[in-house]
């Protein structure tokens, strides 16, 4: 469809294009070099993530000329800008790691008061480090302009002394410098050769899972999402996405024509299949919303509960995404998961195609190991299992994947500290026992607030060979990195009365993965006599945006969302 015959009085950009009142709009654009050919196309937000604060975000500036071009060379005219990332891996392990949950806020509403602000008429959004994934997509949903989610790509492997490693080892590192089995020099040495290129961490945590959720959601162009940012095929992938943005305008294709509760389940059926983050269970939901949709964590986890484990991934796995993309790609996964049955292949994507008629044309490899048939999985149960309890009423989530059938059970003494660097101290000094359950409390969407997540002290326990010897619930987050028996997302949360912050030290705990459960073994009358004892606590945000969030934030198990959602409202951006 040629893109040239768009009818602009249909568009949000007339509200600053068309006509003679809006002549002083025009000398703006006129002030930047634009002609008045281009004034009268439509106008596309190609919003980037760019920073200069980690490698996952580097390269997207490289690649949003790419787009820049494909809109032109279909007769659109981009227009560029940036949003905030907060990099997880930099912010982890300290106070900086509660701003990166609430960046996926100000992520989605930064795009979208730039979007509303400009009248742009569509959005192609590019985005690298975990929070920025969701926080783009959650803008598209919420607009509902046509949109295409660009992937920046995955970091490549680095090497160390002949092994693959990314940057879980060297955080498994630290817990193992703690204890004397890694030297000075070892850990120089390593922390200089991890991360060798540009991208995002390379294995399948947050970033890596949900930029497969943006392939299987529709929302990214196929295979796009799984070239690393080093290859120059990611140019193309950009330069395609632009000029598919001009066909969504001109057959008014839009986010919530592609997300649908279908869709949202395809995309829970990858994340289980890839053996992906647990923070998905927490952006599904937040995507979902966006649209006024009900998916929340238990309705993500019933299909963790019924799809199989089937992509030999970091880091429960043997490979990265590299590896991933060079067999076959996000397709090859879903092709042999659409082939038996587990996700739906009537689906609308931002091809303009169906899911399965993007599908069509992938043949299995079977000179590859990477990904197994959906009929003969790693594992019949997903890497990924919801749990539901006295302890977690709210629910919880856990990743099981690479863990052994009777490694997904525990039962053991609590052993409590209000916030992570408590639990990460005591645990750099191996003040705890093996068999006890570390509990980490007060790090919930309010209490926190923010969310933090826990991989510093998880990598700690597992680089000092403790990461099956205990097991650590909290009502925060865990990273994607993130092995063994690690429950996150509790709730209700500490901070607004929830069980886990009623526990004592010694209580005995019991998790079940296998059967879904996290219980303590108190009574209902115990628990209530303690709910009655309990006072809030008062967190250390009481001015700023973090006290903001902390004002507006629901709860995980609805994805930690700040606004009524899709549900409420009486129009879109898009039919202003």
């Amino acid at each position: 469809m040629d893109a040239r015959l768009i009818d602009k009085s249909k568009l949000p950009s007339r509200h600053v294009t068309v006509g003679p009142a809006r002549a002083p709009h025009r000398s703006y654009l006129y002030a930047m070099g634009l002609t008045k050919e281009q004034i009268a196309q439509p106008l596309v937000g190609v919003a980037t993530c760019w920073n200069e604060a980690a490698p996952c975000n580097i390269s997207l500036m490289r690649q949003a000329q790419a787009v820049k071009k494909g809109v032109a060379a279909a007769h659109g005219t981009p227009r560029e800008f940036c949003t905030i990332t907060v990099t997880d891996g930099i912010a982890m392990g300290h106070q900086g790691m509660k701003a990166s949950l609430p960046s996926r806020e100000v992520i989605a509403d930064s795009v979208e008061l730039t979007i509303r602000g400009h009248s742009y008429d569509a959005l192609v959004g590019m985005a690298g480090c975990d929070k920025s994934l969701p926080g783009m997509m959650m803008a598209m949903v919420r607009l509902n302009v046509p949109s295409i989610f660009i992937y920046g790509g995955s970091i490549l492997p680095g090497s160390f002394r002949g092994r693959q490693v990314t940057v879980q080892d060297l955080f498994e590192a630290v817990g193992k410098h703690s204890v004397g089995e890694m030297s000075d020099e070892d850990l120089t040495e390593l922390e200089q050769v991890a991360c060798p290129s540009a991208g995002a961490c390379g294995a399948q945590f947050t970033a890596n899972t949900m930029a497969t959720v943006s392939e299987a959601i529709g929302l990214a162009l196929p295979y796009s999402a799984g070239a690393p940012a080093p290859y120059e095929i990611r140019d193309r992938f950009c330069a395609a996405a632009g000029e598919q943005i001009m066909d969504l305008i001109a057959r008014n294709i839009r986010p919530r024509d592609i997300v649908t509760l279908k869709s949202l389940e395809n995309a829970a059926v990858v994340v289980a299949a890839s053996g992906g983050s647990t923070n998905a269970a927490l952006h599904l939901p937040a995507i979902a919303h966006e649209a006024g949709i009900k998916f929340d964590l238990f309705d993500v986890a019933e299909i963790f509960k019924r799809t199989p484990y089937i992509a030999d991934l970091k880091p429960g796995g043997r490979y990265v995404a590299k590896d991933l993309f060079e067999v076959g790609g996000i397709p090859l996964l879903m092709k042999t998961l659409l082939d038996h049955g587990f996700m739906h292949g009537d689906c609308m994507t931002v091809t303009g195609r169906t899911m399965a008629e993007n599908l069509a044309s992938v043949k299995w490899n079977e000179d590859q190991d990477v990904v197994y048939p959906a009929d003969k999985p790693i594992t019949v149960t997903g890497g990924v299992v919801g749990l539901r309890g006295n302890l977690g009423p709210e629910g919880a989530i856990v990743k099981v994947a690479g863990m052994a059938a009777e490694k997904q059970t525990f039962r053991g003494p609590a052993r409590c500290f209000d916030g992570e660097e408590a639990c990460f101290e005591a645990v750099s000094k191996r003040g705890y026992q093996e068999g006890e359950v570390l509990v980490i409390r007060y790090e919930g969407p309010r209490g926190g607030p923010g969310m933090r997540e826990m991989l510093s002290t998880t990598a700690a326990l597992y680089g000092q060979g403790m990461g099956d010897k205990v097991a650590l619930i909290t009502d925060g987050r865990f990273s994607g990195a993130t092995r063994g028996f690690c429950i996150g997302h509790v709730g209700p949360e500490a901070a607004v009365g929830g069980p886990i912050g009623l526990i004592k030290d010694g209580d005995i705990i019991a998790i079940d993965a296998i059967q879904g459960t996290i219980d303590v073994e108190l009574s209902d009358e115990e628990l209530a006599t303690r709910r009655a004892e309990w006072k809030p606590r008062e967190t250390s945000a009481t001015s700023g945006y973090l006290w903001k969030y902390a004002q507006t934030v629901g709860p995980a198990r609805d994805g930690a969302v700040t606004h009524p959602g899709g549900a409420a409202e009486k129009e879109t951006y898009a039919d202003v």
